[in-house]
Formats: C-alpha cells, structure tokens, sequence
C-alpha cells in the first residue's frame, strides 16, 4: 500500500521493542487503525560489524525511531562469543536505521529517552564532549527532532539550535503515582518537604516544590579536587543547606539513579536528621552496583519507596521488591507522539504545570 503523505509510522530497535508494541496498540485504539510499527532488524556479522534493513517503505512518512541506549540486557556473536550490548552499540544501531531510511522519510523524530552520553555534558579536562557530537551526528542526518526525558543537562540543546530537542519532565507521573499510592499526604511546608541530593537537581526541585507550594533543601556534594577515581573527583561528604527535616515527609528527586551509593547516603542523613517518610524519586533507575544495598538500605528504613519510570529497560529482580514503584509512561509519549503528528503543541506536555496543580488540588479536596 502506498504512503500518503505525513502517515504517522513507527520503527522501535530491539532495545525498545516493547515501549513500541505497547505504544503502538494505544495509537491504535486511537486513531482505530492497525499496528503503526514498521518492522526492522539490525543483524551482525561475525567480526561484530552490523547493518539494519528495514521493512518496507518509509517513503515520505512521518516516523518515529525508539531507542533505549541503556538496555544492557541484549546480546550480540562476535568470534565466537557473546558481547553485552553498550550504549554505543545501541547508538550506532540508531545510526544504521536512520541511513536505511536513506534519505525518503518527511520527517524524522528520535525518542531517546535516556539522552546518550548526557551525563558528559561538560569538559574540565581534555576530554571528549560525546553527548553533543552525537547532537551534531543526528542533525547532519538529516534528523528532524529529539524527544528525550529529564536530560542530565537540558542546555545541550544549544549544540543544535536549529533542530528541535524537547526535553519532557515525568513529574506528573511521578505526582500522580505518589497521591495515589499514599492517601494521608499532608501537603504544606510544615509537613513535606522536597530536597535537592546535590546542586544538579536544584531545578527539578524547585519546578516540582513551587507547584506543591513548600520549601526544599539541598545536598552540597563536597569533592576533592586534588585526585581523580574513575573519571571524576570523588565525593567527600555530602552537606546539607536548607531548614529543618525533623518530623517531615521529604521526597528526594534526580535525574537517575547509577550505583546509589550518593542517593542512599542522602537517604540516610535525612533519616538522622529526624525525617519522617523518605520517598525517592528518579527517572532512570539504572542501579548498575545491583539490588542488595538498597535492600539492606530499605530493612535499615533509610527510605520508604523508590519511584522509577520505565522508560529504560528494568532488572527483572528489581519490579519484586516491596520498596520499588514503576511509573508506567507509555501513554505519555503516545500522547507525545499523537500531537507532534497533527502538529499541535506540546508545551504543556513537556513541562506539566497546570495539570499537577489540578491534581494537588483534587487531593487536597477531595
């Protein structure tokens, strides 16, 4: 069947292939047309060299290409042998199903959750700058748009003036699944309190503390500057700014959470500091040191739940335990995807203002 012109398609790689089929049946149900995801693979030789051939036409569509870089649960023969799939695996899939398209889509939007590289935002050495050779990379293929969540620092966007980079809070899932699992919230400042685990995530915090209307507090990571260890210098204490947590309900929020070591040890003082219910927030729950210290961490009562979304693939393990909570985005970014294809706005979507205080104030209400 031929292409009309702007048909909304979508192309998910392996690494997000079930973000895709579950986004595609809500589009769907939708727009009450069959599944909109074009098939594709990116199969490897021996040597570990790869390729992606695609489907079937992409031919003057709007298309929308998934990617999950973080995945690190897929696997790929090389000499004989088995590699885990890296970040840059995943990006230089990317790269392969956007030259496969050759040019022939009208337009090209990438939904890359997880920014790759955006953690190295910024150099103090001689280092590489990766996150915005990839901007570049996208934008000199001919790419149109890039949805990303919570980058780890939204200015990249100025490596590419000219290309659209949307950078989506999560806060109203993060608010709604909070409101919901836990009915006794009081919401003012003399009973909850939002803090900062260092000074990066200041404006999450505040975004997310002026809508709710009460104070924050912040964590200043104390480094030492005269060494480095493992590429960064390494923390020696974290130190608190802000006014009293005693007796106080306080929700930590972050961009992701790595190995957990900074986060737990933010959990931990608060807990000493007289806290009442610590609740974590943080949209990519990498947890790359594994599972066991957070348990230990829970059973000491460090904290009372972990809210992650799942935008990148999760551990197994990790949706059993009794302090984990998944915020479900697969609607948000069909809804996302919906408008972008009719070309409506997305402002409000990118950063949800007015919806979190209609539902602060349903449950204030209610």
């Amino acid at each position: 069947m031929p292409a009309r012109e702007n048909t909304l398609s979508l192309i998910a790689l392996e690494s997000a292939a079930r973000m895709g089929e579950k986004i595609s049946r809500i589009l769907s149900e939708w727009r009450e047309e069959e599944s909109f995801l074009i098939p594709v693979e990116c199969p490897r030789f021996s040597s570990g060299e790869g390729k992606c051939i695609i489907g079937e036409s992409v031919r003057d569509r709007d298309l929308y290409i998934l990617v999950d870089v973080c995945n690190s649960s897929l696997t790929y023969k090389m000499d004989g042998g088995l590699n885990r799939m890296s970040p840059d695996d995943h990006y230089q899939d990317l790269k392969r199903v956007i030259a496969a398209c050759n040019g022939k889509a009208g337009r090209i939007t990438v939904i890359m959750p997880f920014l790759y590289e955006g953690r190295q935002h910024r150099k103090t050495m001689r280092e590489s700058l990766d996150c915005a050779v990839m901007l570049r990379e996208l934008e000199q293929m001919g790419v149109h748009s890039l949805l990303t969540f919570d980058a780890h620092d939204p200015r990249m966007q100025n490596v590419t003036p000219l290309t659209s980079l949307e950078n989506v809070s999560p806060s109203l899932q993060f608010t709604q699944a909070l409101l919901t699992e836990y009915e006794d919230l009081k919401i003012d400042s003399e009973h909850m309190m939002f803090i900062a685990p260092d000074e990066g995530a200041t404006g999450r915090v505040v975004f997310m503390a002026s809508l709710f209307g009460i104070n924050i507090g912040m964590f200043y990571k104390r480094r030492d500057y005269t060494r480095i260890v493992d590429g960064s210098n390494p923390v020696i204490a974290h130190d608190f700014c802000g006014s009293s947590v005693a007796g106080k309900d306080v929700i930590v929020v972050d961009d992701m959470i790595a190995s957990g070591g900074s986060m737990l040890d933010t959990a931990r003082q608060l807990k000493e500091m007289g806290a009442g219910r610590v609740f974590i927030f943080s949209t990519f729950g990498l947890f790359t040191s594994g599972l066991d210290k957070f348990d230990r961490a829970y059973e000491n009562g460090w904290f009372d739940r972990i809210f992650t979304t799942n935008l990148i693939w999760q551990k197994p393990a990790l949706k059993d335990r009794p302090w984990y909570f998944s915020v479900n985005m697969d609607r948000y970014i069909a809804v996302l995807i919906d408008a972008m294809n009719r070309g409506s706005s997305i402002e409000k979507l990118t950063q949800p203002a007015a919806q979190i205080r209609e539902m602060l104030d349903l449950y204030r209400n209610r």
